[in-house]
Protein backbone atom coordinates (compact mmCIF):
# COMPACT_ATOMS: atom_id res chain seq x y z
CA UNK A 1 0.00 0.00 0.00
CA UNK A 2 1.10 3.51 -0.73
CA UNK A 3 -0.69 7.27 0.03
CA UNK A 4 -2.86 8.24 -2.80
CA UNK A 5 -0.64 11.93 -2.07
CA UNK A 6 2.42 9.75 -4.27
CA UNK A 7 2.58 8.35 -7.39
CA UNK A 8 5.02 5.41 -7.71
CA UNK A 9 7.47 5.15 -10.76
CA UNK A 10 9.32 1.80 -12.03
CA UNK A 11 12.87 2.71 -11.55
CA UNK A 12 15.97 0.57 -11.93
CA UNK A 13 19.14 1.77 -9.94
CA UNK A 14 22.80 0.88 -11.28
CA UNK A 15 26.29 1.06 -11.26
CA UNK A 16 27.68 1.54 -14.66
CA UNK A 17 31.21 2.00 -15.19
CA UNK A 18 32.63 4.07 -12.86
CA UNK A 19 29.49 5.95 -11.64
CA UNK A 20 25.92 5.02 -10.42
CA UNK A 21 22.69 5.97 -12.34
CA UNK A 22 18.94 5.84 -12.16
CA UNK A 23 17.35 4.55 -15.41
CA UNK A 24 13.59 5.00 -16.50
CA UNK A 25 11.41 4.05 -19.39
CA UNK A 26 10.82 6.94 -20.83
CA UNK A 27 6.61 5.65 -20.79
CA UNK A 28 6.76 6.08 -17.45
CA UNK A 29 7.27 10.04 -17.17
CA UNK A 30 5.54 12.57 -18.66
CA UNK A 31 5.54 13.61 -21.80
CA UNK A 32 5.34 17.29 -20.78
CA UNK A 33 9.13 18.08 -20.90
CA UNK A 34 8.38 21.08 -17.41
CA UNK A 35 6.63 18.40 -15.64
CA UNK A 36 8.95 15.30 -16.60
CA UNK A 37 12.01 17.57 -15.52
CA UNK A 38 9.87 17.77 -11.52
CA UNK A 39 9.19 14.83 -11.72
CA UNK A 40 13.23 13.48 -11.95
CA UNK A 41 14.14 16.46 -9.80
CA UNK A 42 11.92 14.94 -7.04
CA UNK A 43 13.01 11.28 -7.87
CA UNK A 44 16.89 12.54 -6.68
CA UNK A 45 15.86 14.52 -4.17
CA UNK A 46 17.15 18.02 -5.83
CA UNK A 47 18.18 20.53 -5.51
CA UNK A 48 19.36 19.82 -1.86
CA UNK A 49 23.09 19.58 -1.07
CA UNK A 50 22.79 16.32 0.52
CA UNK A 51 20.08 15.00 -1.94
CA UNK A 52 18.61 13.31 1.07
CA UNK A 53 14.87 13.18 0.11
CA UNK A 54 15.74 11.01 -2.63
CA UNK A 55 17.40 8.47 -4.63
CA UNK A 56 20.31 10.87 -5.54
CA UNK A 57 24.16 10.09 -3.81
CA UNK A 58 25.30 14.06 -3.32
CA UNK A 59 28.02 13.72 -5.94
CA UNK A 60 28.08 13.95 -9.90
CA UNK A 61 28.65 10.90 -10.65
CA UNK A 62 25.89 9.34 -8.74
CA UNK A 63 23.54 12.40 -9.82
CA UNK A 64 22.76 10.69 -12.97
CA UNK A 65 20.20 9.61 -14.95
CA UNK A 66 19.13 7.32 -17.85
CA UNK A 67 15.79 7.59 -19.75
CA UNK A 68 15.05 4.86 -22.27
CA UNK A 69 12.74 3.18 -24.96
CA UNK A 70 12.06 1.32 -28.23
CA UNK A 71 13.21 3.58 -31.09
CA UNK A 72 11.67 4.58 -34.17
CA UNK A 73 14.38 4.56 -36.82
CA UNK A 74 15.71 1.58 -38.90
CA UNK A 75 19.64 2.58 -37.44
CA UNK A 76 18.80 1.96 -33.87
CA UNK A 77 16.96 -0.52 -31.30
CA UNK A 78 16.68 2.24 -28.86
CA UNK A 79 16.80 5.65 -27.55
CA UNK A 80 18.61 7.09 -24.53
CA UNK A 81 18.73 10.37 -23.10
CA UNK A 82 21.00 10.94 -20.49
CA UNK A 83 20.33 13.51 -17.78
CA UNK A 84 22.75 14.89 -15.57
CA UNK A 85 20.96 16.41 -12.36
CA UNK A 86 22.12 19.50 -10.87
CA UNK A 87 22.33 18.89 -6.92
CA UNK A 88 22.19 22.49 -5.91
CA UNK A 89 19.97 23.79 -8.41
CA UNK A 90 16.56 22.37 -10.17
CA UNK A 91 17.83 21.39 -13.40
CA UNK A 92 18.52 18.49 -15.17
CA UNK A 93 21.84 18.61 -18.05
CA UNK A 94 20.94 17.27 -21.55
CA UNK A 95 23.86 19.05 -22.64
CA UNK A 96 25.74 15.90 -23.24
CA UNK A 97 26.05 11.84 -23.11
CA UNK A 98 27.67 10.40 -20.31
CA UNK A 99 29.62 6.78 -21.31
CA UNK A 100 29.82 5.30 -17.97
CA UNK A 101 25.90 5.16 -17.65
CA UNK A 102 25.96 4.38 -21.79
CA UNK A 103 27.65 1.24 -20.76
CA UNK A 104 23.91 -0.07 -18.72
CA UNK A 105 21.77 1.04 -21.11
CA UNK A 106 22.54 -2.16 -23.18
CA UNK A 107 21.58 -4.33 -20.34
CA UNK A 108 18.72 -2.39 -19.12
CA UNK A 109 16.96 -2.61 -22.76
CA UNK A 110 17.77 -6.03 -22.23
CA UNK A 111 16.65 -7.25 -19.22
CA UNK A 112 13.63 -5.20 -19.56
CA UNK A 113 12.67 -7.51 -22.83
CA UNK A 114 13.19 -3.89 -25.32
CA UNK A 115 15.86 -5.71 -27.08
CA UNK A 116 15.85 -9.54 -27.81
CA UNK A 117 18.55 -11.53 -25.96
CA UNK A 118 21.05 -13.05 -28.63
CA UNK A 119 23.78 -15.38 -27.05
CA UNK A 120 26.58 -15.24 -26.15
CA UNK A 121 27.16 -11.10 -27.22
CA UNK A 122 23.90 -8.90 -27.88
CA UNK A 123 24.81 -5.81 -30.08
CA UNK A 124 22.98 -3.17 -29.10
CA UNK A 125 22.18 0.15 -31.44
CA UNK A 126 21.97 2.95 -29.27
CA UNK A 127 20.52 6.17 -30.12
CA UNK A 128 21.38 9.08 -28.38
CA UNK A 129 18.95 12.04 -28.27
CA UNK A 130 21.75 14.02 -26.52
CA UNK A 131 24.16 14.08 -29.53
CA UNK A 132 21.40 12.76 -31.68
CA UNK A 133 24.01 10.55 -32.76
CA UNK A 134 24.22 5.89 -32.69
CA UNK A 135 26.65 3.99 -31.07
CA UNK A 136 26.71 0.52 -30.42
CA UNK A 137 26.96 -2.00 -27.32
CA UNK A 138 27.84 -5.75 -27.17
CA UNK A 139 26.78 -7.19 -23.97
CA UNK A 140 27.35 -10.39 -23.01
CA UNK A 141 24.60 -12.54 -22.45
CA UNK A 142 24.03 -15.65 -20.92
CA UNK A 143 20.28 -17.94 -20.45
CA UNK A 144 18.59 -14.84 -22.13
CA UNK A 145 20.01 -12.36 -19.29
CA UNK A 146 22.43 -9.82 -19.47
CA UNK A 147 25.62 -11.07 -17.97
CA UNK A 148 27.09 -8.91 -14.75
CA UNK A 149 29.73 -11.73 -13.68
CA UNK A 150 33.22 -11.88 -15.45
CA UNK A 151 36.92 -11.26 -15.32
CA UNK A 152 37.42 -7.82 -16.67
CA UNK A 153 38.62 -5.74 -14.36
CA UNK A 154 37.95 -1.67 -14.63
CA UNK A 155 39.62 0.53 -12.52
CA UNK A 156 37.70 2.67 -9.82
CA UNK A 157 34.93 -0.09 -9.58
CA UNK A 158 35.56 -2.93 -7.08
CA UNK A 159 36.03 -6.55 -8.01
CA UNK A 160 35.86 -7.67 -12.00
CA UNK A 161 32.82 -8.27 -14.32
CA UNK A 162 31.70 -8.90 -18.07
CA UNK A 163 32.87 -6.66 -20.38
CA UNK A 164 30.42 -4.77 -22.35
CA UNK A 165 32.32 -3.23 -25.34
CA UNK A 166 31.10 0.48 -26.27
CA UNK A 167 32.54 2.01 -30.39
CA UNK A 168 31.49 5.48 -30.17
CA UNK A 169 33.21 6.47 -33.33
CA UNK A 170 29.70 7.47 -34.87
CA UNK A 171 29.59 10.42 -32.01
CA UNK A 172 32.41 12.08 -33.69
CA UNK A 173 31.39 15.84 -34.21
CA UNK A 174 27.87 15.40 -32.69
CA UNK A 175 28.56 18.63 -30.67
CA UNK A 176 29.95 20.70 -33.28
CA UNK A 177 29.83 19.17 -36.83
CA UNK A 178 33.37 17.94 -36.52
CA UNK A 179 36.12 16.34 -34.75
CA UNK A 180 38.30 19.74 -34.53
CA UNK A 181 36.25 22.31 -34.20
CA UNK A 182 38.57 25.32 -34.69
CA UNK A 183 39.82 23.35 -37.74
CA UNK A 184 43.15 23.09 -35.93
CA UNK A 185 44.93 20.67 -33.69
CA UNK A 186 46.12 23.40 -31.75
CA UNK A 187 44.74 26.84 -30.65
CA UNK A 188 45.55 29.47 -28.18
CA UNK A 189 43.47 30.94 -26.32
CA UNK A 190 43.43 34.29 -23.98
CA UNK A 191 42.64 33.12 -20.50
CA UNK A 192 41.47 36.09 -18.02
CA UNK A 193 44.04 36.56 -15.38
CA UNK A 194 46.64 34.07 -17.09
CA UNK A 195 47.04 35.56 -20.41
CA UNK A 196 47.77 32.97 -23.44
CA UNK A 197 47.46 28.97 -23.25
CA UNK A 198 48.24 26.54 -25.66
CA UNK A 199 44.64 24.16 -26.04
CA UNK A 200 43.75 21.52 -28.20
CA UNK A 201 39.77 21.55 -28.71
CA UNK A 202 37.82 18.09 -30.16
CA UNK A 203 34.81 16.94 -30.47
CA UNK A 204 34.13 13.01 -30.29
CA UNK A 205 32.13 11.58 -27.34
CA UNK A 206 32.03 14.29 -25.23
CA UNK A 207 33.65 18.18 -26.48
CA UNK A 208 36.73 18.14 -24.98
CA UNK A 209 39.39 21.23 -24.18
CA UNK A 210 42.88 19.47 -23.70
CA UNK A 211 45.64 21.42 -21.61
CA UNK A 212 49.50 20.91 -20.73
CA UNK A 213 49.76 20.21 -17.31
CA UNK A 214 52.97 21.92 -17.08
CA UNK A 215 51.46 24.99 -18.46
CA UNK A 216 49.51 25.51 -15.60
CA UNK A 217 52.01 24.94 -13.01
CA UNK A 218 50.98 21.28 -12.04
CA UNK A 219 52.61 18.00 -12.30
CA UNK A 220 50.10 16.04 -14.02
CA UNK A 221 49.68 13.43 -11.31
CA UNK A 222 47.26 15.32 -8.46
CA UNK A 223 44.40 13.54 -6.91
CA UNK A 224 41.44 14.62 -6.47
CA UNK A 225 41.58 16.10 -3.42
CA UNK A 226 44.37 18.56 -4.45
CA UNK A 227 42.80 20.20 -7.06
CA UNK A 228 38.81 20.32 -5.26
CA UNK A 229 40.77 22.09 -2.46
CA UNK A 230 43.09 24.18 -4.64
CA UNK A 231 39.87 27.31 -4.93
CA UNK A 232 42.10 29.00 -7.59
CA UNK A 233 43.27 25.85 -9.64
CA UNK A 234 39.43 25.29 -9.87
CA UNK A 235 39.04 28.94 -11.22
CA UNK A 236 41.25 28.65 -13.68
CA UNK A 237 39.96 25.58 -14.94
CA UNK A 238 36.39 26.89 -15.26
CA UNK A 239 38.06 29.84 -17.10
CA UNK A 240 39.44 27.59 -19.53
CA UNK A 241 36.44 25.18 -19.69
CA UNK A 242 34.30 28.67 -20.31
CA UNK A 243 36.52 30.46 -22.95
CA UNK A 244 36.80 27.15 -24.97
CA UNK A 245 32.65 26.98 -24.75
CA UNK A 246 32.75 30.16 -27.09
CA UNK A 247 35.15 29.36 -29.11
CA UNK A 248 33.59 26.04 -30.01
CA UNK A 249 30.12 27.50 -30.81
CA UNK A 250 28.84 25.50 -27.86
CA UNK A 251 27.74 28.64 -25.92
CA UNK A 252 26.99 32.13 -26.81
CA UNK A 253 28.85 33.26 -23.64
CA UNK A 254 30.60 32.32 -20.82
CA UNK A 255 28.54 33.13 -18.43
CA UNK A 256 25.72 30.97 -20.18
CA UNK A 257 28.50 27.80 -20.36
CA UNK A 258 28.94 29.03 -16.72
CA UNK A 259 25.25 28.40 -15.77
CA UNK A 260 23.68 26.66 -18.09
CA UNK A 261 26.04 24.12 -20.23
CA UNK A 262 27.98 22.84 -17.06
CA UNK A 263 28.99 19.29 -18.72
CA UNK A 264 31.06 20.18 -21.71
CA UNK A 265 33.34 20.51 -23.35
CA UNK A 266 35.14 18.95 -20.41
CA UNK A 267 38.55 20.05 -19.37
CA UNK A 268 41.56 17.65 -18.85
CA UNK A 269 45.26 18.37 -17.90
CA UNK A 270 47.46 16.43 -19.53
CA UNK A 271 51.16 14.93 -19.05
CA UNK A 272 53.75 12.34 -20.49
CA UNK A 273 53.95 9.21 -18.31
CA UNK A 274 55.32 8.87 -15.19
CA UNK A 275 54.84 6.87 -11.99
CA UNK A 276 51.93 7.30 -9.82
CA UNK A 277 49.61 5.83 -7.32
CA UNK A 278 45.87 5.77 -7.65
CA UNK A 279 44.22 8.14 -5.15
CA UNK A 280 41.31 5.18 -4.42
CA UNK A 281 43.54 2.05 -2.93
CA UNK A 282 47.01 3.39 -3.40
CA UNK A 283 47.63 0.86 -5.84
CA UNK A 284 51.08 1.81 -8.12
CA UNK A 285 50.68 3.17 -11.87
CA UNK A 286 53.42 2.85 -13.44
CA UNK A 287 54.74 4.72 -16.11
CA UNK A 288 55.29 2.01 -18.77
CA UNK A 289 51.89 0.86 -18.17
CA UNK A 290 50.04 3.64 -19.90
CA UNK A 291 50.96 6.18 -22.93
CA UNK A 292 50.02 9.25 -20.66
CA UNK A 293 48.26 11.10 -18.02
CA UNK A 294 45.36 12.60 -17.71
CA UNK A 295 43.11 14.15 -15.47
CA UNK A 296 39.59 15.16 -16.30
CA UNK A 297 36.92 18.06 -14.76
CA UNK A 298 33.54 17.08 -14.70
CA UNK A 299 30.86 19.60 -13.40
CA UNK A 300 33.44 21.58 -11.52
CA UNK A 301 35.44 19.17 -10.25
CA UNK A 302 38.42 16.55 -11.15
CA UNK A 303 36.76 13.18 -12.04
CA UNK A 304 37.83 10.52 -9.78
CA UNK A 305 38.86 7.98 -12.32
CA UNK A 306 37.43 8.94 -15.79
CA UNK A 307 34.56 9.35 -17.72
CA UNK A 308 33.34 7.25 -20.74
CA UNK A 309 33.35 9.94 -23.03
CA UNK A 310 36.35 11.47 -22.60
CA UNK A 311 37.87 8.33 -22.98
CA UNK A 312 37.00 8.59 -26.22
CA UNK A 313 37.79 11.87 -27.12
CA UNK A 314 41.02 11.50 -25.49
CA UNK A 315 41.71 8.26 -27.50
CA UNK A 316 40.70 10.24 -30.62
CA UNK A 317 43.09 12.68 -29.68
CA UNK A 318 46.02 10.85 -28.89
CA UNK A 319 45.63 9.55 -33.07
CA UNK A 320 45.55 13.00 -34.04
CA UNK A 321 48.54 14.30 -35.48
CA UNK A 322 49.75 17.86 -33.49
CA UNK A 323 47.30 17.95 -30.63
CA UNK A 324 48.65 18.39 -26.99
CA UNK A 325 47.54 14.53 -26.30
CA UNK A 326 49.43 13.37 -29.40
CA UNK A 327 52.11 14.98 -27.93
CA UNK A 328 52.24 13.90 -24.63
CA UNK A 329 52.08 10.52 -26.17
CA UNK A 330 55.03 10.84 -27.90
CA UNK A 331 53.88 8.84 -30.82
CA UNK A 332 51.34 8.79 -33.48
CA UNK A 333 49.11 5.12 -34.07
CA UNK A 334 46.54 4.24 -36.68
CA UNK A 335 45.56 1.09 -34.36
CA UNK A 336 45.93 -0.33 -30.99
CA UNK A 337 45.64 0.53 -27.70
CA UNK A 338 45.61 4.28 -26.14
CA UNK A 339 46.78 3.30 -22.47
CA UNK A 340 45.01 6.91 -20.15
CA UNK A 341 46.69 7.16 -16.85
CA UNK A 342 43.28 8.51 -14.76
CA UNK A 343 43.63 9.29 -11.05
CA UNK A 344 42.09 5.75 -9.78
CA UNK A 345 44.34 3.59 -12.34
CA UNK A 346 44.08 2.91 -16.01
CA UNK A 347 41.59 3.11 -18.92
CA UNK A 348 41.99 2.05 -22.57
CA UNK A 349 40.69 3.10 -25.83
CA UNK A 350 40.38 0.97 -29.04
CA UNK A 351 41.38 3.46 -31.67
CA UNK A 352 41.08 2.42 -35.73
CA UNK A 353 42.24 4.94 -38.63
CA UNK A 354 41.32 3.90 -41.89
CA UNK A 355 42.39 6.59 -44.73
CA UNK A 356 42.98 9.49 -42.22
CA UNK A 357 39.10 8.67 -40.83
CA UNK A 358 38.44 7.26 -37.36
CA UNK A 359 36.56 4.56 -37.88
CA UNK A 360 36.64 2.65 -34.33
CA UNK A 361 36.81 4.29 -30.70
CA UNK A 362 36.21 1.63 -28.18
CA UNK A 363 36.74 1.23 -24.71
CA UNK A 364 35.13 -1.70 -21.95
CA UNK A 365 32.98 -0.97 -19.09
CA UNK A 366 31.18 -3.13 -16.74
CA UNK A 367 27.98 -2.63 -15.01
CA UNK A 368 25.93 -4.14 -12.38
CA UNK A 369 21.57 -4.25 -11.80
CA UNK A 370 21.67 -2.96 -7.93
CA UNK A 371 17.95 -2.34 -7.79
CA UNK A 372 14.66 -2.37 -9.18
CA UNK A 373 11.39 -1.18 -7.91
CA UNK A 374 9.12 2.25 -7.56
CA UNK A 375 10.04 5.12 -6.99
CA UNK A 376 7.13 7.68 -4.96
CA UNK A 377 7.02 11.05 -5.77
CA UNK A 378 4.28 13.51 -4.75
CA UNK A 379 1.45 13.46 -6.75
CA UNK A 380 0.81 17.38 -6.63
CA UNK A 381 4.30 17.50 -9.27
CA UNK A 382 1.85 15.38 -11.87
CA UNK A 383 -1.07 17.42 -11.41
Amino acid sequence: MYSPEMERIPCVIMRSGTSKGIYLLSNDLPADPETRDKVILSIFGSPDSRQIDGLGGADPLTSKLAVIGVSSREDADIDYTFGQVEINAPRVDYSSNCGNISAGVGPFAIQQGLVKAVEPVTTVRIYNTNTQKVFVAEVPVKDGKPQAKGGYKMDGAPGTGARIGINMAGTIGAKTGRLLPTGNPMDTLEIKSFGSLSVSMLDAGSPMVFVRAKDLGLEGTESPRQIDGNPRMLELLEEIRTTAAVVMGIAPDQETARTKIRAVPMVAFVSPSQDYASHIDGAAVSADEIDFVSRDMFMGIMHKTYSGTATVCTGCAAVTLGTIVNEAMGRTITDGMVRIGHPGGIIECDMSVRDGKIVKAAYGRTARRIMEGYVYVPREILD
